[in-house]
């Protein structure tokens, strides 16, 4: 219920020490707090400082200032579960990492998670033979990304095709903030036994674009990630950052550099898959070459730019557009002149800013090749206390 009132600054001292060993094991020891009842006032800091946190449905609540203090302060009367129910906590705030049905469940995917996790920063990540075969192609992952670049699909099946699959049937991936900023997905699974992180742009919300809470979302998982030497995939099907001045306003510029500062931070191993397209600073921002990612390998079918080729061909080509006896029949032409000549794979693998173009249907094995290669990777960097990244 927050500090004793009576308690005076004993009560804040206690909590200082308390804040100020979360601090200490962050990103030595992997640290899991499961809220499984109330949880207010100072007292939710500790598991802010944390890594992942829990919460059960209708059962956890997790909050600064309860109701009565809302309704005494600004006369807004809301209940503790609109406030700082699981499902807000999560799906409004990003704060929890995973709104659970009961306690039993909570605690068992607690267990799952530390599956894949090392005990601390000194040790690899364990490594899960699943049964899967390396060698194992699948033809119709093209099929299951549409050629047109603006409709969308669901990135989720394109992980459960490509990472390990149980013999058990169920879920090949664990994810973490599944309801929030689901323009993208975080989730661990493993590659031919390896734990590796994955980031995956999903074009089934608002397009794929990067935004806000995407950014604050991937790059604290990347900065995980790296801190427990999990490897990086990034899979990238991304138009470019989310317009608005809602987004200019709520600070894009800061938070989107959140994103650029995980990945040419993180020293792990780093791949990156595109399958459809990666325009503008969001290519950077989505796990680019030119941010320290190792290998980025493209499908065919992927379109690399400034921008997509519609609003490009009509800024490069006006002068054509606008002689020409029918705009719409040349602008329509220069749209495929601008995708042919500009914005295709080969292009970019001529100038060796991407590794490979490959077949989609062979993209489990290629990946694994990358990993086992780059298990050895070691970097060194400028000796410095710390950088500073972006708030």
């Amino acid at each position: 219920g927050g500090a004793r009132i009576q308690d005076g600054v004993e009560g804040l001292v206690a909590y200082g020490e308390i804040f100020k060993r979360n601090v200490w094991a962050s990103g030595y020891i992997p640290q899991i707090c499961a809220i499984l009842g109330p949880c207010a006032g100072g007292a939710v800091y500790s598991p802010a400082l944390m890594d992942f946190i829990y919460m059960v449905k209708g059962l956890s609540h997790a909050f600064i200032t309860g109701p009565r203090v809302i309704k005494a302060v600004l006369s807004e009367e809301v209940t503790e579960e609109d406030l700082g129910g699981a499902m807000a906590v999560q799906c409004k705030a990003g704060v929890s990492g995973r709104a659970e049905e009961s306690e039993e469940e909570c605690l068992a995917n607690i267990r799952e998670v530390l599956t894949y996790l090392p005990s601390s920063c000194r040790e690899k990540p364990p490594r899960v033979e699943m049964g899967d075969d390396p060698n194992r192609v699948d033809p119709s992952l093209f099929e299951l990304v549409p050629s047109d670049s603006k409709r969308p699909y669901d990135a989720h099946k394109l992980i459960e095709r490509i990472f390990d699959q149980r013999k058990d049937g169920k879920k090949n991936y664990y994810e973490l903030f599944p309801k929030w900023a689901m323009n993208t997905v975080n989730c661990f699974a493993r590659l031919n036994g390896n734990t590796v992180g994955v980031v995956a742009s999903n074009p089934m919300y608002k397009a794929g674009c990067l935004d806000i809470d995407s950014c604050d979302k991937s790059s604290r998982f990347i900065r995980f990630c790296d801190a427990f030497n999990i490897p990086i995939i990034s899979i990238n099907d991304v138009p470019g950052y989310l317009p608005g001045t809602d987004q200019e306003w709520g600070g894009i510029i800061r938070h989107g550099a959140k994103t650029l500062y995980a990945y040419a931070e993180a020293t792990v191993p780093k791949i990156t898959l595109i399958t459809r397209k990666s325009y503008g600073g969001a290519y950077l921002g989505s796990g680019g070459k030119e941010t320290g990612t190792d290998l980025v390998y493209c499908w065919p079918s992927t379109e690399l730019a400034v921008m997509g080729p519609d609003g490009a061909a009509p800024i490069i080509f006006d002068k054509e557009i606008k002689a020409a006896a029918d705009p719409k029949a040349a602008l329509q032409e220069k749209i495929r002149q601008y995708r042919e000549e500009f914005a295709n794979p080969y292009k970019a693998a001529r100038a060796m800013h991407i590794d490979d173009v490959i077949d989609p249907a062979e993209t489990r094995k290629v990946l694994i090749r990358a990993i086992e290669l780059l298990m050895t990777k070691e970097e060194v960097r400028l000796p410095k206390k710390h950088g500073i990244s972006p708030t």
